[in-house]
């Protein structure tokens, strides 16, 4: 049995679906976090994918795929970075009860 692109699609949007699902029914900032982290690797599963069977000699899926992971290690950094901080300040990372920023 050999993989083929089908295969590496529909692993990848079960991820991308279970990430959705987390960011959209969690109340906890890091679960949030959690499920765009998900997402993010999705995206990286289809460039990947699609870099081997669309265009295998050339590397620019991959090199995407490290751009987009160098690009989430940031995102993580500053969204733990702001999660911690709303922690220090309100005690909680519950995202419906940061309402500071609300009018």
């Amino acid at each position: 049995m050999t993989l083929g692109l089908t295969h590496f699609l529909v692993v990848s949007s079960l991820l991308f679906c279970l990430g959705l699902y987390g960011v959209l029914t969690r109340r906890n900032a890091v679960a949030i976090l959690m499920g765009i982290e998900l997402m993010l690797n999705a995206a990286n599963i289809n460039l990947v994918a699609f870099n081997k069977y669309v265009a295998p000699a050339a590397l620019n899926g991959q090199v995407f795929t490290l751009v987009v992971i160098t690009l989430a290690a940031c995102e993580v950094g500053v969204g733990l970075a702001l999660v911690m901080a709303a922690y220090r300040n309100l005690e909680t990372v519950q995202v419906d009860r940061i309402n500071m920023l609300k009018w």
